[in-house]
């Protein structure tokens, strides 16, 4: 029951990811630009490297492209803080609205922090998130 609150709160409330998100990708496409065949592209969103959500008129899964860097594979620090997330009670959905809000008190989006590499005061809001 409390994981659902936490889901609704963040994923079903005042905005979605589509709202937040400017570009995303799919899979075949991450694998195309990764040079990296489609099963590791799969691998990593199985081992929770990065995430996605199922979006469009042909519900096709999607990544957001800030979650992949200059290489295009998933950014370093995003599973450790994609698990904590989970941890937290966070769903695939609701993860990425709470990386993708504006927070002033950081200043700015979490995933802007985890690109410039700044883990730690990152997952430190995530782990508080917990209830």
């Amino acid at each position: 029951m409390e994981r659902d609150l936490r889901v609704s709160r963040y994923a079903g409330g005042v905005t979605g990811s589509d709202e937040l998100v400017d570009a995303w990708l799919p899979l075949p496409d991450i694998a195309e630009r990764s040079d990296l065949g489609i099963s590791k592209v799969r691998r990593f969103v199985e081992d929770r490297s990065i995430i996605g959500v199922r979006r469009g008129d042909r519900d096709i899964f999607q990544v957001p492209e800030l979650f992949l860097g200059a290489d295009w594979r998933p950014l370093k620090h995003l599973r450790g803080t994609l698990i904590t997330l989970h941890d937290a009670g966070f769903d695939d959905e609701a993860a990425i609205v709470w990386l993708f809000t504006p927070d002033p008190s950081l200043p700015g989006r979490p995933i802007d922090l985890l690109r410039d590499g700044n883990k730690t005061e990152v997952r430190r809001r995530a782990q508080a998130m917990a209830l």
